[in-house]
């Protein structure tokens, strides 16, 4: 995938923002999973996860999320909308934000994100290449990922097995064992909420952990920690389960004048 050398933090979010979309899938097929295991293996704990996940159909929600470093320093803010549709279907859109820095001004990070939007809030995100428009937009619609990056005009598009299968993403396509692939546990409760730990069992994932915060069971922010010491928090906003979702929405074609890198599998 070919991306502009100027935005890496930017594009970690991405990896970890997709990695998050596949617990959330991985998680909801938990269940299945452990029902059909031999009956001499013991069976896994339930965690408020699997119990969130449970009969998860669709998934629409806005979100806040911010990529910090190793001394707890913000480098990267965004706002966006995560879509997605089991099995194996999401859109993920997401519009840099300026971030404050000491002196109150953006900071060198989001020098490239001047697109006018405030810091913080809710996704008020513009059409796909609406004049303006920045940021981008992956796109996985159960053959092929989509990756646009509206700034270059450029969409790389790959087989999703090809595309995703280094990373926790490839739990999308519903053939790796979740139990198998992660280790789920009860974290306890802090901030107002009650935690989940997800970690994963082999050293190819993009994240060394991840946290998913619930409150009155409810999922409402998600903690990932790299393997570059960085720490990214998702804080999820309007959420709405099992709604309605059109075939659109987990579909893309490159706009007019995009560069696209690859060829998609029909």
């Amino acid at each position: 995938m070919t991306v502009s050398p100027s935005r890496p933090p930017l594009l970690r979010l991405a990896c970890l923002l997709v990695c998050a979309a596949a617990l959330a899938m991985a998680a909801a097929g938990a269940t299945t999973t452990a029902a059909a295991a031999p009956a001499a293996a013991a069976p896994a704990a339930t965690t408020l996860l699997d119990s969130y996940l449970n009969n998860l159909k669709t998934l629409r929600t806005t979100f806040l999320q911010t990529l910090a470093d190793a001394h707890g320093r913000e480098i990267d803010r965004a706002t966006g909308t995560l879509i997605v549709v089991r099995p194996g279907k999401f859109s993920w859109d997401i519009r840099p934000q300026p971030v404050a820095t000491a002196e109150g001004t953006a900071g060198a990070g989001s020098a490239h994100n001047a697109s006018g939007a405030a810091s913080g809030g809710s996704a008020a995100a513009a059409p796909a290449g609406a004049p303006g428009a920045a940021g981008q937009l992956m796109v996985c619609d159960g053959v092929n990922l989509w990756f646009f990056d509206r700034d270059l005009q450029q969409v790389t598009v790959k087989p999703v097995d090809a595309a995703l299968s280094p990373t926790p993403a490839m739990l999308l396509s519903g053939a790796v064992d979740v139990r198998k692939s992660f280790t789920i546990s009860d974290a306890g409760a802090r901030m107002g909420l009650d935690w989940v730990l997800v970690e994963p069992n082999g050293a190819q994932a993009d994240f060394r952990s991840a946290l998913l915060g619930f409150e009155h069971g409810d999922l409402k922010r998600m903690i990932l920690e790299d393997k570059l010491d960085q720490t990214a928090t998702i804080i999820f906003e309007k959420i709405e389960r099992n709604g309605p979702v059109s075939p659109s929405e987990v579909s893309f074609t490159p706009p007019a004048g995009a560069v696209v890198i690859g060829t998609p599998r029909k």
